[in-house]
């Protein structure tokens, strides 16, 4: 999947997890991350909270690549 925006990468997020049958309550306990960011990447919010995405992103075990045009 190539993601293009914050609701591209939202998706992405949110289709692994239920994937995995985590809850967003799993994770916060888990990474201690609110429910309520967790909800907000999941939505598409624009972060500035990078590090924490990324962190839950590779959690997930998901595989980021950035590729230059």
């Amino acid at each position: 999947m190539i993601v293009s925006s914050t609701e591209d990468f939202g998706r992405l997020l949110r289709k692994r997890r239920k994937e995995l049958g985590y809850t967003q309550r799993y994770l916060s306990e888990f990474t201690g991350f609110s429910i309520s960011f967790i909800s907000d990447l999941e939505n598409g919010k624009p972060t500035s909270e990078l590090g924490k995405a990324i962190y839950l992103t590779n959690m997930l075990g998901i595989d980021i690549s950035l590729n230059t045009r």
